[in-house]
């Protein structure tokens, strides 16, 4: 009688095993469960499918796989959040969690790469680096102070329009916001022009900074493959790093003058102007800064500050010259509101939603950075129901969101009439909208963006009947996209600004 019992117990024992063994399976498996993706090819997995424009390779790839995708990229996985409900899980629920970066090779390829404030990991250094730009840079009652300055650099602008349309000459709309807008950021920073509209100079400048963010988002070997990192095989580290040299002499020479200025004479500590801000803490022993690491700080400020309000002015031009009706509405609600005799002022911005909705309208069909910057899983992550793997890249990708037709009606039409029937905001609140990103890292320059783009826009529509050249029709236009970090209209925009004869020249 003992053996059939013994023979119970241990075939009742490896039975209890058995279903328990299977119960960790089950739920190891379930821990790990990944987002659905495409399967991919050996050794490259989905490489090929990203393209040329990966925002709109990855947005058709969510409709087959879902708003939460996983795709492996060479060695990597790449954890896609293509609509507001992931969205919100990312850069809200796990927004302390996932608040770290995956860091591109072509950014480390510039000198201090580990000073960067865009690029590098949440820690103290960076909240302090967010703290001073928040405090001395971005504030309402600093950005008010510097009021007149935008004015100024608005009225300049406008001048070379007038000069260039006297002569009948058309204009490169995105070349003409550029300018404007780095020698806002360089008088914000530097108290000086960094370069004069009609100059090389300018165009150098331009081509520096599509160069950085350019190859800062295009799919690279050496993100995919770190093992490959030190052949560079697609020589993005060579192409790029020029780039960054050349921006940092240029700056190491201001930041050695204004060094100098500051030994010889105290007085010019008070310069006001942003460079002081940081010298000021290169000269606190315990804040960490130095002449080396706040040279990539005034990078990132040129990089995202000048393009990004660039191209979202040249898009929103390209989208008003497409619909010539839309164009005449915001120029008459200027003429209206305001008038010609004199020019437009940031205090006006209230009297012109039409204008401000055309803005808004603007970055939802073309965000400035269409996948945002990509984050990093420091450890695996439960994102409803799947895991997020730890050390997988994220991409939150903000143009697929802004054209989901679940939460925008006739979401590919150019309609700005809808933000002005709509409270939805870009402050990082709505995630159906995110064109500057939500959460801890959400873009600090918001505030001064919003302030220059509605500015510069109502200041060249205001006094000019802008026209496509050669009698070109507005269905015509060119609107095919160039990807990288930011998104810039792949063919430049170039409209022709004609003063009226019956004008009023303010």
């Amino acid at each position: 009688m003992e053996f059939p019992i013994i023979v119970f117990f241990i075939s009742l024992f490896f039975t209890w095993l058995f279903i328990k063994l299977l119960i960790l399976n089950i739920t190891k498996f379930t821990k790990k469960l990944l987002p659905p993706g495409p399967t991919g090819l050996p050794i490259i997995g989905s490489l090929l499918q990203l393209g040329s424009k990966p925002n709109q390779s990855l947005a058709e790839l969510a409709k087959i796989h879902g708003p939460l995708m996983t795709l492996k990229l060479g060695s990597i996985t790449t954890v896609i959040a293509s609509s507001p409900e992931t969205a919100k899980e990312i850069l809200q629920k796990h927004d302390k969690t996932l608040s770290a970066r995956m860091v591109p090779d072509a950014v480390t390829s510039q000198p201090n790469p580990e000073a960067t404030l865009a690029w590098v990991q949440s820690d103290d250094m960076w909240r302090n680096k967010r703290r001073i730009l928040n405090t001395q840079m971005f504030t309402n009652q600093k950005l008010d102070s510097l009021q007149q300055l935008r004015h100024k650099k608005a009225e300049q602008l406008v001048c070379h329009l007038r000069k260039l349309s006297e002569n009948g000459s058309s204009v490169d709309v995105g070349r003409v916001a550029f300018v404007t807008m780095l020698n806002l950021v360089s008088r914000t920073i530097f108290s000086i022009d960094l370069v004069d509209p009609e100059s090389d100079m300018a165009q150098e400048f331009k081509d520096l900074v599509w160069t950085i963010n350019e190859y800062a988002g295009k799919p690279n070997l050496s993100d995919y493959f770190p093992v490959l990192k030190w052949l560079d095989l697609q020589g993005v580290r060579r192409h790029v790093r020029p780039a960054y040299i050349r921006l940092h002499q240029i700056f190491d020479q201001l930041i050695e003058k204004r060094v100098q200025d500051r030994a010889s004479s105290r007085k010019m500590k008070v310069a006001g102007d942003f460079l002081d801000v940081l010298l000021d803490q290169c000269e606190d022993k315990g804040s960490g800064f130095d002449r080396k690491t706040i040279k990539p700080i005034i990078v990132d400020l040129f990089v995202a500050g000048s393009d990004t309000s660039a191209i979202t002015t040249e898009w929103a031009m390209a989208e008003l010259l497409r619909k010539p009706e839309e164009l005449n509405k915001v120029r008459q609600e200027i003429i209206q509101q305001i008038g010609t005799e004199r020019a437009v002022k940031e205090s006006d911005m209230d009297k012109l939603p039409y204008l401000q909705a055309v803005v808004k309208e603007t970055m939802r069909l073309h965000p400035a950075a269409p996948l945002l910057l990509p984050h990093k899983a420091p450890h695996d992550v439960r994102v409803l129901g799947f895991t997020v793997p730890k050390d997988s890249q994220i991409f939150v990708n903000a143009w697929a969101i802004g054209r989901d037709p679940k939460s925008w009606e006739r979401a590919l039409e150019f309609l700005p009439q809808r933000f002005i029937e709509s409270n939805v905001d870009y402050k990082g609140r709505d995630f159906e909208y995110i064109p500057f990103g939500a959460g801890r890292r959400i873009c600090p320059g918001i505030p001064l963006a919003i302030r220059m783009v509605n500015l510069m826009l109502a200041s060249i529509i205001q006094p000019f009947n802008w026209k496509l050249p050669d009698g070109m029709a507005g269905e015509e236009l060119d609107m095919e996209e160039q990807f990288g970090v930011t998104l810039k209209k792949a063919i430049p925009l170039v409209a022709v600004p004609c003063m009226e004869e019956n004008e009023v020249i303010f």
